[in-house]
């Protein structure tokens, strides 16, 4: 662990709990293991446990005072609709990098964060660091690779906006690092969703992402994970929702191509039926930007065949965007 903690720190870590106590010393051994040429804090977030959580955070707080930062709720905010970590964590990280991790996950490598900051302070036009993890599925007790091979990813993968805009995926929050100064809080703000995909694009406007071949970290999925308990299609429906909210804001072909690249995927017909008002005003987005006949062949493509757009559709698409844009 760095030795002077009491330097301004170069990283905040910050992390939400909320009746994480079966794996929360697991998460926090995984900080407090960092080897670090920089000092680094823990910004802890409690949104008022009821298993124990905030005796843990308490113990690790006595231990390592100057390192953990806590905040301890008596009431859940999340509930009440507060997005908790823009309110609470984002506006007291002092560090010129903010990484993540929530409470269920942890880091498995020592050198995580140096590692990760070394590679950006080479290369100032990346404005995020991730890197490989694996799942591990807490009731089977089964770990798993969560990101396959694309390509050659012996020496790891740059990506931009446009990446993350066709649906690719290369991170858990537990696995980014990021400049502090690559996320706009004030435009941040306006979206009426805060989940990782909305704040990924957000910093991703403003820079180069890498990821990492090292896997030096694990995902948990539990039946209390506030993302992993929602089946696929809820997932599917929530994610177009946070798509949504940032379209609404920006109105742009990109976050129009956003919307598309999850609304083309597979759905039941039934989850259809029951976001009907939702997938309307998709449609008429779509129309907008992408004209009537294709988002019409793309519906039947969904509906008739459950099938996804093809990447080659996908790309058409883009360039057509570009395209107009030049004009």
């Amino acid at each position: 662990m760095v030795s002077n903690i009491k330097q301004s720190p170069l990283v905040s870590i910050t992390c939400l709990t909320y009746n994480h106590a079966p794996y929360l010393r697991q998460c926090l051994d995984g900080f407090v293991m960092q080897k670090t040429s920089f000092p680094i804090e823990i910004l802890i977030y409690d949104d008022a446990s009821e298993d124990g959580t905030q005796d843990i955070i308490r113990e690790y707080e006595r231990k390592y005072p100057d390192l953990i930062k806590p905040i301890y709720q008596t009431e859940n905010q999340y509930s009440k609709g507060v997005k908790v970590e823009f309110v609470y964590n984002y506006p007291r990280a002092k560090g010129k990098y903010i990484a993540f991790c929530e409470g269920d996950d942890y880091w498995t490598d020592p050198n995580k964060l140096q590692k990760q900051i070394d590679f950006l302070e080479r290369h100032q036009e990346h404005v995020m660091c991730s890197h490989q993890y694996k799942l591990y599925f807490q009731k089977e007790k089964i770990m798993d690779h969560a990101i396959r091979p694309i390509g050659n990813f012996s020496d790891g993968i740059s990506f931009d906006l446009s990446f993350l805009i066709r649906g690719g995926w290369l991170f858990q929050p537990l696995s980014v690092v990021f400049r502090k100064s690559a996320l706009d809080l004030n435009m941040y703000s306006k979206y009426a969703i805060h989940i990782d995909v909305v704040l990924l694009y957000a910093i991703l406007k403003n820079g180069k992402g890498y990821c990492m071949s090292d896997v030096m970290g694990i995902y948990r999925i539990h039946d209390a994970g506030v993302w992993s308990r929602l089946n696929l299609n809820h997932q599917r429906v929530f994610s177009l929702k946070a798509r949504m909210a940032i379209y609404d804001v920006e109105k742009t072909d990109e976050a129009a191509l956003f919307i598309l690249s999850q609304f083309s995927r597979p759905m039941g017909r039934l989850q259809v039926v029951r976001e009907y008002s939702m997938f309307l005003r998709i449609t008429k987005i779509l129309i907008t930007h992408f004209g009537s006949n294709f988002v019409l062949r793309m519906w039947f493509t969904i509906l008739a065949f459950n099938k996804k757009l093809s990447v080659n559709e996908f790309y058409q698409i883009e360039d057509f965007c570009k395209r107009n844009k030049d004009r």
